[in-house]
């Protein structure tokens, strides 16, 4: 079976597009794949830095919690609110991931976590 590892990937070139919010840059890579065939492929990647998310379970009543956030993305492609029903998640910036995500937990449902 194969697996993906570092040696799969090579970058061949990054440019970058904007740095107005956070970078997008373009990125052409050599991807070797499950064959073994070496592709020359391109992307943009629009990096916002790491992130964390949170799916909390209630046993009792055998639900999850979500929240409901507006994206912009979708309002420009026609979802008339923009909103979406999604997991929390949040940016670290400079915190773990455990703490990162209880903070934007906090902020975003209000509820208490046992």
């Amino acid at each position: 079976m194969y697996h993906m590892h570092s040696k799969a990937v090579k970058i061949i070139k990054k440019d970058l597009l904007s740095d107005n919010w956070y970078v997008l840059s373009r990125v052409t890579y050599e991807f070797l794949d499950t064959d073994g065939m070496k592709q020359i492929q391109r992307r943009e990647v629009y990096d916002r830095g790491n992130g964390a998310t949170i799916l909390l379970y209630n046993p009792i009543t055998k639900t999850v919690i979500l929240t409901n956030q507006f994206r912009l993305p979708t309002f420009v492609n026609g979802n008339n609110s923009g909103m979406l029903i999604e997991a929390c998640a949040g940016l670290l910036d400079k915190d773990n991931p455990e703490d990162a995500i209880i903070k934007k937990y906090l902020k975003l449902i209000c509820l208490r976590v046992r």
